[in-house]
C-alpha cells in the first residue's frame, strides 16, 4: 500500500499535521507559551536531544509558527517566540489538553489549570461556533464540501459527497459551510 505523505494531502488538517504533527512541535510550541524561550531550557524541561530540538526549531521557524530574536550579540544567542501563526496554534492545543484531562488525565489530575484573564474563572476549553457562540461536536455538526474540495488524497470521501443530501448545497450559505461546518 502507498503511503502518503501529509504534504500531499489535500485537506487543512493533513497540511496542518505536516507543520505541527511531529510528536515534539506541540510541545515545543506549549513550552514557549508557557514562558520558555531559550534552547537550553526548552531542551531541558522537554528532555529532547540538542539535535533533535534544532530539527523541530528550523521546521517551526521555516513554517512561520516559531520566529528566533537575537538577545545576545556577541557570542549570539537567540531566544525563539511564536509568531501571530503559533500564538493561534494555542487554543487548539488548549483543546488537544481538555481532551487529555478527560480521556487520558495523568496520574494526580490535570497539570494545568487554566484561567480566563477576563473574567478570572478556571475553565475548560471547549470549541464552539464562530456564529452563534454555541459548543460544537461531533453530533452537532455536519461536514459540507468547501470551495477547495477536490478528488485526491485527504478529500476524496468530501469530493465525492452528495451534498444535496443533507437538504443544502454550499452555494447557499456562501461557500461557508466547509469553514465553519467542521473539518474536512
Amino acid at each position: 500500500m502507498h503511503r502518503t505523505s501529509f504534504a500531499e494531502m489535500h485537506c487543512s488538517i493533513g497540511q496542518s499535521l505536516e507543520r505541527v504533527g511531529e510528536w515534539w512541535s506541540p510541545l515545543i510550541v506549549r513550552d514557549i507559551y508557557l514562558g520558555l524561550h531559550r534552547f537550553d531550557d526548552i531542551a531541558e524541561n522537554l528532555g529532547i536531544s540538542r539535535n533533535l530540538l534544532t530539527r523541530r526549531f528550523e521546521t517551526l521557524i521555516g513554517d512561520g509558527i516559531v520566529e528566533r530574536r537575537v538577545y545576545q550579540e556577541r557570542p549570539p544567542r537567540y531566544e525563539y517566540h511564536l509568531t501571530e501563526a503559533g500564538r493561534e496554534l494555542v487554543p487548539v492545543l488548549m483543546a488537544l489538553m481538555a481532551w487529555g484531562d478527560k480521556w487520558a488525565t495523568p496520574p494526580g489530575g490535570p497539570p494545568v489549570r487554566l484561567v480566563h484573564n477576563e473574567c478570572g474563572e478556571s475553565f475548560t476549553p471547549r470549541v464552539c461556533c464562530s456564529e452563534c457562540g454555541k459548543p460544537v461536536d461531533a453530533t452537532t455538526v455536519t461536514a459540507l464540501r468547501g470551495p477547495g474540495a477536490a478528488s485526491g488524497p485527504g478529500t476524496r470521501v468530501l469530493a465525492r459527497r452528495d451534498d444535496s443530501a443533507y437538504g443544502r448545497d454550499d452555494s447557499a450559505h456562501g461557500g461557508r459551510d466547509s469553514a465553519h461546518g467542521g473539518p474536512e
